[in-house]
């Protein structure tokens, strides 16, 4: 590929990626509050919470005589909150995952060489993915076997 050809292809992407820029997302409430309490809830301080939480409920067994209720609180609580961190957590993948292929969405588009048609393929069936997969499963056995005859040769 020529510089001249580079320098398009990157002035091109260039234009077509800012007139997707963000500039305001105070409209997803949602979106801005997973983002944060997963940020905070994956720290160490939240890890040190919940040690330090453990370790006043194991010590207040004696007191409560390891009663029933006593193991229902622990029970209970963190059933809560692992319930309410699966939502967190799908919700901090999916952006994650939307956000990477986007960015290699402007990967393919920006390079000449790479096949268009490989924009948005998460969208695809299952089967459709694994016709994809196998083509470049024969692609790659082909690389195999001529690397074999070079180094045979």
């Amino acid at each position: 590929m020529s510089a001249t050809t580079s320098k398009n292809s990157r002035a091109r992407a260039i234009a077509a990626s800012k007139q997707f820029a963000v500039t305001d997302s105070r409209h997803d409430a949602f979106g801005a509050f997973a983002a944060r309490a997963s940020s905070w809830l994956g720290s160490k301080w939240a890890f040190l919470g919940a040690i330090l939480i453990i370790v006043i409920w194991a010590c207040s067994g004696p007191l409560f005589h390891f009663s029933d209720t006593w193991q229902l609180v622990i029970n209970t609580g963190t059933t809560i909150v692992t319930f309410l961190m699966v939502f967190l957590i799908q919700n901090t993948q999916n952006r994650d995952a939307k956000a990477i292929n986007l960015k290699l969405n402007e990967l393919i588009y920006a390079t000449d060489a790479a096949g268009d048609q490989m924009l948005d393929i998460e969208k695809l069936s299952d089967e459709e993915l694994n016709k994809m997969q196998a083509r470049y499963e024969q692609i790659r056995a082909e690389c195999i076997r001529r690397e074999g005859k070079i180094s045979q040769s």
